[in-house]
């Protein structure tokens, strides 16, 4: 039995309408929740790319680079607190955990510039095309990464 303090997500589903679909919730929070915050963490790393890429001029690996910091700070808080539950016993679990969470993401980090590098710098395909489409592959990797490596209970 879950004896954990219900979150904003467990409250939104006792809402009337909303509560008809709690069994499903329950059933599949943590995939639900990541795909939301990944779906988040997705649109702020396609932004920020786009901005830094496109409306700066930047070079695309650069861009990239840029956007994965300031998405990465937004997926670790909220799949730690939101969809995994990572609770920590101080400090020093917290800076292994996180730790291991940038660990991972750097992993993908690099499996999406190489995807950049090959198919805008050196095949010449739309940035932004590229972009999205790498961020999906990025997304399936990072929730495995999390999932057994991260934040395994």
């Amino acid at each position: 039995m879950d004896t954990r303090k219900p979150d904003i997500f467990d409250r939104l589903m006792h809402l009337p309408v909303l509560n008809i679909f709690e069994p499903f919730y329950k059933k599949h929070k943590e995939m639900l929740l990541y795909l939301f915050f990944g779906g988040l963490t997705f649109v702020i790393s396609v932004i920020t790319y786009a901005f830094f890429n496109v409306s700066l001029g930047m070079n695309e690996l650069v861009a990239n680079i840029f956007s994965w910091i300031l998405a990465v700070l937004f997926a670790f808080f909220t799949n730690r607190i939101w969809v995994f539950d990572g609770k920590t016993n101080g400090a020093k679990e917290f800076f292994v955990q996180m730790m291991n969470f940038f660990g991972g993401r750097v992993a993908t980090l690099v499996v999406e510039e190489v995807i950049l590098f090959v198919f805008i710098t050196k095949l010449g395909f739309g940035s932004m095309v590229v972009k999205i489409a790498a961020q999906i592959i990025v997304i399936v990797l990072n929730y495995v990464i999390s999932k057994l490596w991260v934040f395994r209970k």
